[in-house]
């Protein structure tokens, strides 16, 4: 199953085509700026019956009439069988359109992102007659961007390299860095640059600051992942409110009872957040005799 963070990866340069550019000069390549980009149909299938997909690819047409694919593959572990899938892609590609075709392989840990960046051969070892050379963009070598401003300047940029250090451990200031660069920004720019961090964070703890933020620094924004988190904070509310009325009915029933509540006792039933267990002790606290009859069953 394909996740959430290898699609953000990857869809990112869907939604801002003009990124590789940017993202070229971070890796030491200068592309330059496109003139137009064009998503791609990503089906290589032949009529034999094999399937084949790349992530996502763009035509890149540029300002002096040149033109290039750009695949973008989203990367999440190492692969031995890989390397021989995207130099069949960068073939099929080359022979069906006519036009030279590049790599990005986009990866979220160090080791993944250093094995893509090795040149991977066919052929011969003494006379090797394919080579393929992705460009890989990871944590190794994307910007820790922490710097408000330096966010501001290149949103989609800031986003891309804010899911591949979503392992790194300052990933809380870079978060920090990107939700602040995102108060001022319109709802039309802001809302897919929020889901897709979200997206690309997947089940990362990250994932979670992100949420945070988002419901603190961007209280005013509305998109369906801050509405969503808003919906379980009302929920949450609602649910801790009944927890508190129903711990603060059990020890009103023992006070009554004259019945002596030890301070562990009195912290098991406030802390408890179990709206069942807190039921059932409820209906034993008038007829306890002892703090230990409302927690055993009888």
């Amino acid at each position: 199953m394909v996740s959430s963070s290898h699609e953000a990866m990857h869809r990112i340069f869907q939604e801002y085509p003009g990124l590789f550019s940017r993202v070229s000069e971070v890796l030491g390549v200068a592309i330059g700026p496109p003139a137009s980009a064009t998503v791609m149909p990503t089906d290589l299938t032949e009529n034999r019956p094999l399937e084949r997909r790349v992530d996502t690819l763009l035509r890149i047409d540029m300002e002096d009439d040149r033109s290039y694919l750009l695949a973008i593959e989203a990367q999440g572990k190492k692969d031995p069988d890989k390397p021989a899938s995207w130099m069949y892609y960068l073939s099929y590609l080359q022979a069906k359109y006519k036009l030279p075709p590049m790599l990005l392989v986009v990866c979220q840990d160090r080791a993944t992102a250093e094995w893509a960046t090795r040149p991977f051969t066919v052929g011969h070892p003494q006379l090797p007659v394919l080579t393929l050379q992705a460009l890989v963009a990871g944590p190794h070598n994307m910007p820790v961007i922490t710097d408000v401003a330096e966010a501001r300047k290149d949103l989609a940029l800031a986003t891309l390299a804010a899911i591949t250090h979503a392992g790194d451990p300052d990933i809380g200031a870079i978060l920090k860095t990107l939700s602040t660069a995102l108060r001022d920004v319109p709802e039309t720019i802001a809302d897919p640059i929020v889901e897709l961090t979200a997206q690309g964070l997947g089940n990362r703890p990250a994932a979670e600051q992100w949420r945070n933020l988002v419901a603190v620094d961007l209280s005013f924004y509305k998109s369906s992942l801050s509405e969503e988190i808003r919906d379980e904070g009302r929920a949450e509310g609602r649910a801790e409110g009944r927890t508190e009325g129903l711990a603060r009915g059990i020890l009103l029933f023992l006070a009554q009872a004259g019945i002596d509540v030890p301070d562990e006792a009195r912290d098991r039933i406030t802390g408890c957040t179990d709206l069942d267990a807190l039921s059932r002790w409820l209906l034993r606290a008038p007829t306890a005799a002892t703090v230990e009859d409302v927690f055993t069953e009888k």
